[in-house]
């Protein structure tokens, strides 16, 4: 496992707080100067700490306001790569977790409406490597949290 010391952990707190942050306006919370900043938020891209920067979405924003968690079981023997590859065509496929239990792995879907969203499980059902589903429809988001390294 990758090791981060206070300061990187620190970087990686302002960035998660605000990835449009300035190494100036970071370098001034931890301590550092703007390019030491760059220089450690380049090391944390290279040994994979951080993987990268993005906006963060609303998907009810954006028509994409229905989601659900599906438990999949697969047919016989599967390896997590061969699922992944069943999986990755389905645009409403957000994320997909192999998982420990009686299920495979855990799909999680978002789509436009409550039809959308049965149409993409069936189309998910009708993959040659899915044996059986398990759909649980999400009502309200309770929370969700980004990683915090100093917790």
């Amino acid at each position: 496992m990758l090791r981060v010391n206070t300061i990187d952990q620190r970087i990686v707190s302002c960035l998660v707080a605000n990835a449009r942050s300035s190494y100036a306006e970071i370098g001034k919370v931890v301590g550092l100067s703007a390019p030491a900043v760059k220089r450690r938020v380049d090391r944390l891209l290279e040994t994979g700490i951080l993987r990268g920067f993005t906006a963060v979405v609303d998907p009810e924003a954006l028509g994409w306001g229905t989601e659900a968690f599906v438990e999949v079981t697969c047919q016989g023997n599967i390896t997590p790569a061969r699922i992944r590859a069943r999986l990755e065509p389905l645009p409403e496929v957000v994320a997909a977790y192999t998982v420990s239990g009686a299920a495979d792995a855990i799909v999680h879907l978002r789509a436009a409406d409550i039809h959308h969203l049965e149409t993409a499980l069936e189309r998910l059902r009708g993959l040659e490597i899915v044996d059986r589903t398990v759909s649980t429809v999400v009502l309200s988001r309770l929370l969700e949290r980004p990683p915090t390294p100093e917790s």
